[in-house]
C-alpha cells in the first residue's frame, strides 16, 4: 500500500497518478482516504492538546493548594478532561482503521513509462524474437496431442477433480519437471537463492503480497483456519523477510521460489481452455527481489533478460509488451509480459509477467532496510515469472510439433530428461516408453557396484 506519510506530503501528485488507471471507484476511495486521514489528525492534535492541558492544570492545582486558594473549579476541569481524551482516541481508533482498510484498496502508483490505453489490446509491443512458425500441416490442439503422446488424462482428472486439473505421466511428466529444473539451475548460476516455501499463509502475510479483498475468490481458503493456499510463490517470498529491518549491505536479495500455486478462477472452459493452459494447480519458478529503492528499474530490466534468456533456451517465438494502465494489477508500478506464439491460433499467449512493485508490498508487510542507526526505509520489492511450467509445456507442444504428432524436445532440457530427445505418438510407436533405460551390462554394474567407504 502508499506511506500515508507520502499520500499527505502529495495528495495532488497521488490523485493525478491514479487517475491514469481510469477508475472513479479508486478516486472516490483515495478522496475518502483524505477526509478520513484529515478527521484522524484533527483529532490527534485535540488529545495532544487536552494531555498538555491537563498536565498544566494539574501544575495550577499544586500551586493553588501551596497559596491555600480554592481549587474545586480547577479539579472539576481537570476530571472533565480523561473523559474528553476517551471518547476522542475511541474515534481515533475507528478512523485509524477506516484509513488503513482505504489504503490497502488503493493500488500503487504508476512509473511514468507505463503506457495509457483502457485493456489488454492497447498494451505496447517493445520487442520481438524467434522465427513464427507457420506449417504447411494443421496443428494439433495441445490437449489433444499430450493425450494421443501417452502424456496426459484429462479426463480421469475431470471426474476424480473436476475441471482444471490434469494428470501427467511418461515424457511429458518428465518435461514439465525439466522446466522446473532448467529455470532454477539458470537462475543459481546467476546467483540467486534456491527457496521452496510454504504453499500454505496466514492471512496477515498474504495480506502484504496482495489485496484480499480483490482476491478473495481466487485463492483458496482452508475452512476453520487462518490459512490460504499460495496463488504463487511471490506470496510466500515476499512474506520470507515479513516485519524485518534489513541491513543495507544485504541488498539486493535475489530468491528464484519454486512452488505449486492453486487457484479457484480459471475462466470459461471450452476446447482452447481444457488442457495446460488454465488450471486450479500447477508449478512454478518465480524471481523475487528485495532491493533498495534506487536499485529497482535497474533490477526490472534484469529479471525480463533473464525470462527472456530462458524462453529463448526453450526455442520458442516470443514477444515482450510494456502493459498499459488499463490492464495492470493492484500492486505493480510497472508490468512486463512475455508472450509466446501460438501457432495453432495464430496469436501470441501470455506465458510470464514480471512486475516492479516500488514499495507496495513492503509497505503492507512491514519491511524496511537501515540506511544508518537513526533512519529506515522502505525496500522495493520485484517478483517476475522465470516458468510457468504448463504455459511453456503448452508453447512447447505448439512449436515444436511435426506433422505426425512427433515433438521435439529442447536441447535445453534433454540433460533433465534422461536424454530424450522427441516424443512420438503411442500410435506412431512400435515399442513403448522412449525414456532410455540402463543397458543390461551397465545395469548388471549398477548391482554389483560396491558402496563406497565414508
Amino acid at each position: 500500500m502508499l506511506d500515508i506519510s507520502f499520500v499527505r506530503q502529495n495528495p495532488l501528485e497521488v490523485r493525478s497518478n491514479l487517475a491514469k488507471r481510469q477508475d472513479k471507484g479508486i478516486l472516490e476511495r483515495f478522496d475518502s482516504l483524505l477526509s478520513v486521514d484529515k478527521e484522524w489528525r484533527s483529532l490527534k492534535q485535540k488529545v495532544d492538546e487536552l494531555r498538555s492541558m491537563r498536565n498544566l492544570i494539574s501544575k495550577e492545582i499544586e500551586a493553588l493548594v501551596k497559596q491555600g486558594k480554592a481549587t474545586q473549579e480547577k479539579i472539576n476541569e481537570a476530571r472533565a478532561i480523561p473523559e474528553q481524551i476517551k471518547s476522542s482516541e475511541a474515534r481515533m481508533r475507528e478512523l485509524d482503521e477506516k484509513r488503513l482498510s482505504l489504503l490497502m484498496a488503493i493500488p500503487n502508483l504508476l512509473h511514468e513509462s507505463v503506457p495509457f490505453g483502457k485493456d489488454e489490446t492497447e498494451n505496447k509491443v517493445i520487442r520481438v524474437w524467434g522465427k513464427l512458425s507457420k506449417p504447411d500441416f494443421e496443428i494439433q490442439h495441445h490437449g489433444q496431442l499430450a493425450v494421443r503422446l501417452g502424456g496426459a488424462d484429462f479426463e480421469k482428472a475431470v471426474q476424480i477433480s473436476g475441471e482444471g486439473f490434469y494428470f501427467l505421466k511418461n515424457e511429458l511428466a518428465l518435461m514439465e519437471q525439466a522446466l522446473s529444473q532448467y529455470a532454477i539451475h539458470y537462475l543459481v548460476k546467476k546467483g540467486f537463492t534456491f527457496v521452496k516455501p510454504p504453499f500454505l499463509l496466514r492471512r496477515k502475510p498474504l495480506s502484504g503480497a496482495l489485496d484480499l479483498s480483490e482476491f478473495e475468490s481466487v485463492i483458496y481458503k482452508i475452512e476453520g483456519e487462518d490459512h490460504y493456499l499460495i496463488g504463487t510463490a511471490e506470496h510466500s517470498l515476499n512474506a520470507l523477510h515479513f516485519e524485518e529491518i534489513l541491513d543495507s549491505n544485504q541488498l539486493p536479495l535475489l530468491y528464484a521460489g519454486f512452488s505449486t500455486n492453486f487457484r479457484k478462477e480459471i475462466g470459461k472452459h471450452g476446447l482452447d481452455e481444457r488442457g495446460l493452459f488454465r488450471l486450479h494447480q500447477f508449478d512454478k519458478v518465480e524471481q523475487f527481489v528485495f532491493c533498495k529503492p534506487e536499485d529497482s528499474w535497474k533490477l526490472h530490466e534484469r529479471l525480463l533478460k533473464n525470462a527472456e534468456e530462458i524462453v529463448q533456451g526453450l526455442e520458442l517465438p516470443y514477444r515482450v509488451v510494456n502493459v498499459c494502465t488499463g490492464d495492470i494489477g493492484t500492486v505493480a508500478a510497472k508490468k512486463y509480459d512475455i508472450e509466446c506464439w501460438s501457432p495453432r491460433e495464430g496469436k501470441y499467449f501470455e506465458t510470464h509477467s514480471l512486475s516492479n512493485c516500488t514499495s507496495y508490498q513492503a509497505v503492507r508487510s512491514g519491511i524496511k532496510y537501515r540506511i544508518s542507526q537513526t533512519e529506515k526505509a522502505f525496500v522495493h520489492t520485484l517478483n517476475a515469472t522465470a516458468i510457468a511450467a504448463p504455459r511453456a509445456l503448452r508453447a512447447i507442444l505448439e512449436n515444436h510439433q511435426s506433422s505426425d504428432g512427433t515433438v521435439k524436445v529442447p536441447k535445453a532440457l534433454q540433460p533433465f530428461m534422461l536424454g530424450v530427445k522427441e516424443i512420438v505418438p503411442l500410435d506412431l510407436q512400435k515399442q513403448k516408453p522412449q525414456i532410455p533405460q540402463p543397458s543390461k551390462k551397465h545395469a548388471h554394474k549398477l548391482l554389483k557396484r560396491k558402496p563406497r567407504r565414508k
